[in-house]
């Protein structure tokens, strides 16, 4: 007797008992989602303001003053497309259209091959592994500045470490920074190098994040290191991929500090980014309303390549 009475409640619960019975836990489960949807939003809430008083507003204003001759003084009138119309006709924006999308595409996947190469090897257990992790960090948290004068010295024709090292090889005394032809690649081994700290720690948390029980499995299997790494760590690194190039994306997008130290844009604007010629032209021309424009451009060049490279990394990660 005592044993029906047990199971009654369970034949309740899968007949039709149960619709009822499961009601409670719905109400109290929405009702619980909703405290926590609330809960969420009110700790984005601070972002969310500083996100749309600092970045909304601005992106907001530029794409107003792109159509306007403002120019400081206070007085401005809307001229339409013209400032995007001049844009296109000037040598100098072409300049720095042309050596910006070539230093993304250049910096950013050395950086990104560099910066996992060191975080494989960080990974390893090697004595002084502490002191590695902490000099490859050092230039992130460098001043820019001091970063740019310690490689002006470097790069100095006459007694700059660079044409030494290179004598040692038998290679000519270069110009680097005076000369057209080296004077981009020149900033753009100083970008690669400084920003590799930063890269390679979040592929560090990457790596140490791997699941042990698949790499031991791998390594009963018989697989060699390449296989273990393109099967099982290269798959795991998918959210730190697609991480590290979307701020590489934005942070070559906006160098400035590099080449306004090192090169100033020359020789002949053949380092001049647009963020350079952004600044060159509202605050040393006084043309406020054809930088928005500049700027515009470039905030639409950043959408798309970040557009673009995460598309690709999602098809990475299917293949």
């Amino acid at each position: 007797m005592s044993t029906l009475q047990e199971k009654t409640p369970r034949v309740r619960a899968v007949r039709g008992d149960k619709a009822h019975t499961a009601r409670p836990r719905g109400r109290n489960g929405s009702r619980l989602t909703r405290q926590q949807s609330r809960a969420g939003w009110l700790l984005l809430t601070p972002a969310l303001l500083h996100s749309s008083f600092f970045l909304a507003v601005p992106a907001l204003a530029a794409v107003f003053l792109s159509f306007t001759n403002y120019d400081f003084s206070g007085a401005w009138q809307f001229i339409g497309a013209e400032n995007y119309v001049e844009l296109f006709q000037d040598a100098r924006f072409q300049a720095a259209l042309r050596n910006t999308i070539l230093y993304t595409i250049v910096v950013v996947p050395l950086a990104m091959i560099l910066a996992l190469l060191i975080a494989l090897g960080l990974n390893q257990k090697i004595r002084g592994l502490g002191f590695f992790r902490t000099v490859y960090y050092l230039p992130v948290v460098t001043a820019t500045v001091a970063v740019a004068s310690v490689w002006l010295w470097i790069y100095h024709p006459g007694a700059g470490l660079a044409n030494a090292v290179g004598s040692l090889f038998g290679m000519a005394r270069s110009e680097w920074l005076n000369d057209p032809g080296t004077a981009l690649p020149a900033l753009m081994a100083v970008g690669i190098w400084q920003g590799l700290g930063a890269k390679m720690i979040v592929y560090l948390a990457a790596l140490q994040g791997v699941s042990k029980e698949l790499l031991e499995a791998a390594n009963l299997d018989g697989a060699n290191r390449w296989q273990v790494f393109r099967n099982v760590i290269w798959p795991a690194l998918g959210p730190a991929h697609y991480f590290v190039l979307i701020t590489a994306i934005v942070q070559t997008f906006q160098v400035f500090d590099l080449v306004f130290v090192m090169t100033k844009g020359g020789p002949v604007n053949s380092t001049t980014v647009l963020t350079f010629d952004i600044y060159n032209n509202a605050f040393e021309g006084l043309r406020l309303g054809y930088a928005s424009a500049e700027t515009v451009i470039m905030l639409i060049l950043v959408a798309a390549f970040i557009y673009l490279g995460g598309r690709s990394q999602r098809k990475n990660q299917d293949a």
